[in-house]
């Protein structure tokens, strides 16, 4: 697997130690990992929803399920009412809650994270679409001429929930790169899908209710540059454009994406967080209830509405409504007849073979097209062997292709449609292990090689190492740097220490380490002092001696402990003291604080590797692997 971490792994070892909330680095995590890290969890819900729904269609009562699903319920309000069955509202309500989960990811990618370089979005928008064409032409392939050639859809999407599940359960320490081309791709084809859904499925529209529906969308893209306390009216508007499409006759799912790629995704600043701090400080002192309010909102605000929602969403999403989903569509009632029929069914063969062949030629296609110089495309984000694995895992579908079989099919054929989709469910993620084994056996110079010829690192350090400048600790050439912005007085980053210690000590010369400053005056009254003392250290030599007692004794942080520190590792006390109240070094702690607001750096400690951020824990184990495949990285990039 090392291909594969090269590209940006970061493992889920457990380090509950180091997994506080203080600072917004860790609270949020990375949207991707947090997205992420309850995939494998949400996958396994997820099928036991399936399992569930499978048991109760073929228990002794294999007719109270449809009848229970089947039952009407009605919402309404004057004289307007809106009516559907249990099923509907599952998959047409509950599940917009799904697609805007994965539109706030998507909408968090491009501004945030590694699609924030637009040119990075060809490829996996062009294996998106090599992914969808390629089983649709099989699956019309086999269905031609005949009764199920209208259910075409149903082989074309990726299933986003199952497909990431899968990837956590088969590689619980995949490369980051290869998850976000996966979530990149299943954005794609869901929006295609359900625009296909819109087109190609959908017998009568309104053209009144359509247009309203813009109209909302038009509101809901206006209000991300309206003022903070306008921003609650997008609830509104959110609710309008799902009424305006349910009532176009529109599958109103697609809302939920489109509400999410309209939901603003910035990092917070560091004055927003100094701000919530004065307030809910102002609260302590007189708790009132016009400073609560005060201090509540500036503290949502400093995080974007894209995060927050998440936060809230995402578990319920994972946990209940994509379960319930399952739960509703994939009971069948499976008999020798219905297997027999299916083993020879064009519609079910159309739809396995689409997913399992289809989806992963079409993707590895439509990718190797994309990234043709002679066409000046970019390079690929992954090497061969991993897009070979991730195209693979996009094999799996489910939620797409159940909702378009149910709407194409009914009786019979819906039954063979819906093995069809369970059949890739099990098989797809077979294949991905297959797969991934070969991948494990390859030659390391060829994974070398092939990991050599993908996309370069975005940068997200704005200012790289000076060896003239910074602190360094380490051989100067290494072809690692661990780079940490930190606060003398910040408790996460004395535990971090000893993490760094062992660190440099199992890895040697391969890594130096950085310390830069970002002392959080606003909770730590005593961090810009201890800065500067550790720069006046610096001045006669002995920066890293003064770094790692003050790491050690963070409740001793005043002036006259500072002096004793200094006489301890035998400086001049006198000119210590003399520097810090001339405040002579006040302007090197605040180049570091500058760097830190233009790395987007705003909470203690944060990591970059390479010049790449490191989210989530920072333990031992965590950093190490992330180091390691850092370093393959750049051997790779180094024998090119």
């Amino acid at each position: 697997m090392a291909a594969i971490e090269a590209n940006g792994e970061v493992p889920g070892a457990d380090a509950t130690a180091y997994a506080g909330r203080t600072a917004w680095a860790r609270n949020m995590a990375t949207p991707v990992r947090d997205f992420l890290g309850t995939e494998t969890g949400g996958a396994i819900v997820l099928l036991a929803g399936t399992l569930l729904a499978l048991l109760w269609a073929n228990s002794p009562w294999p007719h109270s399920y449809e009848s229970f699903w089947g039952t009407r319920l009605a919402v309404t309000l004057g004289g307007g009412e809106i009516s559907a069955d249990l099923r509907h509202w599952v998959n047409e309500g509950l599940m917009t809650f799904f697609f805007l989960v994965v539109g706030l990811e998507a909408k968090r990618e491009l501004d945030l994270g590694e699609l924030r370089e637009r040119r990075r979005l060809t490829i996996p928008v062009f294996a998106a679409i090599g992914g969808m064409a390629l089983p649709i032409a099989i699956y019309l392939a086999i269905n031609a001429g005949g009764p199920g050639a209208h259910g075409w859809g149903a082989a074309m999407s990726t299933d986003t929930a199952f497909a990431l599940g899968a990837l956590a359960l088969l590689t619980p320490r995949s490369a980051t790169r290869l998850r976000v081309f996966l979530l990149t791709l299943a954005v794609v084809d869901d929006l295609c899908a359900l625009l296909v859904i819109a087109i190609a499925y959908t017998t009568h529209v309104s053209i009144l209710a359509l247009v309203i529906a813009l109209a909302f969308i038009g509101v809901l893209f206006a209000l991300r540059y309206a003022p903070q306390w306008l921003r609650p009216v997008s609830f509104i508007g959110a609710l309008g454009l799902w009424v305006a499409l349910f009532e176009s006759g529109i599958d109103p799912v697609i809302s939920g994406i489109i509400i999410g790629l309209a939901t603003s995704a910035y990092p917070p600043s560091r004055e927003d967080l100094e701000r919530a701090t004065a307030l809910t400080r102002s609260f302590r002192e007189q708790p009132t209830p016009e400073l609560a309010r005060s201090a509540q909102q500036e503290i949502q605000s400093a995080i974007s509405p894209n995060e927050r929602l998440q936060y809230r969403l995402h578990p319920w999403t994972s946990y209940l409504i994509v379960p319930l989903f399952a739960l509703a569509n994939a009971g069948v009632h499976v008999t020798g007849s219905l297997i027999h029929d299916a083993l020879r069914s064009p519609i079910t063969l159309g739809i396995l073979f689409g997913y399992l062949l289809g989806k992963p030629l079409g993707i590895a296609g439509a990718s190797w097209i994309a990234s043709r110089p002679a066409l000046r495309g970019p390079r690929s984000p992954l090497s061969s062997p991993v897009l070979a694995a991730g195209g693979a895992v996009a094999g799996i579908g489910f939620t797409v292709s159940l909702l378009i079989s149910s709407l194409a099919f009914s009786g019979q054929r819906l039954e063979e449609a819906r093995l069809g989709a369970l059949g890739s469910v099990v098989l797809a993620p077979l294949l991905a292990w297959a797969v991934l084994r070969v991948v494990r056996h390859l030659p390391q110079r060829m994974r070398a090689r092939q990991l050599a010829g993908t996309a370069a690192d975005i940068l997200d350090l704005s200012e790289e190492v000076h060896p003239q400048r910074d602190h360094i600790r380490g051989p100067e050439d290494a072809s690692i740097t661990l780079l940490e912005y930190g606060d003398f007085e910040c408790s996460y980053c004395g535990q971090a220490e000893g993490v760094i210690r062992e660190l440099l000590a199992s890895l040697g010369d391969e890594v130096r380490y950085v310390w830069r400053h970002l002392p959080l005056n606003d909770v730590h009254p005593h961090a810009q002092i201890a800065a500067e003392a550790s720069e006046a250290a610096a001045a006669q030599g002995s920066f890293w001696e003064m770094h790692d007692i003050l790491l050690e004794h963070q409740g001793e942080l005043r002036a006259s402990d500072l002096s004793g520190y200094a006489a301890r590792l035998g400086l001049d006390a006198e000119r210590l003291l003399e520097e810090l109240r001339r405040r002579a070094h006040a302007g090197r702690i605040s180049e570091d604080v500058a760097s830190a607001d233009e790395s987007g750096v705003s909470g203690t400690p944060t990591f970059f590797i390479n010049g790449r951020r490191h989210y989530g824990t920072y333990d031992i184990a965590t950093l190490t692997e992330t180091v390691k495949a850092a370093r393959f990285r750049a051997r790779a990039v180094a024998k090119a």
